[in-house]
């Protein structure tokens, strides 16, 4: 079973953005990823992170995945137990419903910003975000 965890964050919110992703299998880390994604919010940003963890999911498995994130509003909306309403939102859950048909089997998690991957990837992105 492939993992991954995915975290965005924007400071200013909106302001400068960034995500921070890895693919792991189980304890075992198969890619670290993160980047700068320009102007954004706290939300857009964790949508970009889980969109760059599917794309890179998508190298190591084919059937099924894990997607663990610290954002509850993005889990619930992807487990339809909320709307999107944002139309910016909206376009981005597309885009994760589209990379979805990639696997056999998707699964999403939400954990405390506490776990000890979720910490990882919170690092990566404030990386990206203190390299002015």
């Amino acid at each position: 079973m492939i993992y991954t965890n995915s975290d965005g964050g924007a400071r200013g919110n909106p302001g400068p953005g960034a995500i921070g992703v890895l693919v792991r299998k189980d304890d075992n880390i198969l890619e670290m990823y993160s980047e700068k994604i320009g102007n954004a919010t706290n939300n857009v940003a964790e949508y970009k992170a889980l969109i760059k963890a599917l794309e890179l999911a998508k190298k190591h498995a084919k059937d099924e995945v894990t997607c663990v994130m610290d954002s509850e509003l993005i889990v619930k909306q992807l487990l339809g137990e909320y709307k999107v309403r944002n139309t910016e939102l909206l376009k981005l859950f597309r885009e994760v419903q589209k990379l979805q048909e990639n696997f056999v089997k998707i699964k999403y998690i939400h954990v405390s910003r506490w776990d000890k991957f979720q910490q990882m990837v919170d690092n990566l992105l404030n990386i990206e975000l203190d390299n002015k």
